[in-house]
């Protein structure tokens, strides 16, 4: 057991969790409630997680290994971003129903996590405190991606 934001313990699966910046800020009772609506995935290095184009349905968050976000069929002069631990991808699927706009690929064996739009919207109805939280988080985080790649077109 480790000890938690308040000093309290909490099991090594909410450590993880919490390691993950999109979760950092969320207490260890509201961080329970998100943990029993992710879905554990396992996937083996090269092996493709989603497709461009694909319907996206749910945002993955990196337990261990890394991604690669490239291109469509271009993972070397097509890429976009290599993740790793702690990171997650594929956060517009909670909020539209677009298609992929990359893909994704393990580049390591990857353990992830992942949040299906469905459970999410069901968090919103019955735990709206909470899914006020992680909305906010998720827009900080694409804020900041957004800016990030504005800057590195502009320097």
């Amino acid at each position: 057991m480790l000890r938690s934001l308040t000093g309290k313990f909490e099991s090594p699966q909410l450590a993880t969790l919490r390691s993950i910046s999109l979760f950092s800020q969320i207490a260890t009772g509201e961080l329970r409630t998100i943990r029993g609506l992710l879905h554990h995935r396992t996937y083996l290095k090269d092996e493709v997680i989603f497709d461009e184009g694909e319907e996206g349905q749910a945002i993955y968050f990196i337990l261990s290994g890394k991604v690669l976000i490239c291109r469509q069929g271009k993972p070397v002069e097509g890429v976009i971003a290599e993740l790793g631990v702690g990171q997650c991808f594929g956060e517009m699927a909670l909020l539209d129903n677009a298609p992929r706009m990359a893909q994704v690929r393990a580049t390591e064996n990857c353990s992830l996590d992942v949040l299906f739009r469905e459970d999410f919207l069901r968090l919103i109805q019955t735990h709206s405190h909470i899914a006020s939280k992680l909305s906010l988080e998720l827009a900080r985080m694409m804020g900041e991606r957004l800016r990030q790649t504005v800057n590195s077109y502009v320097l």
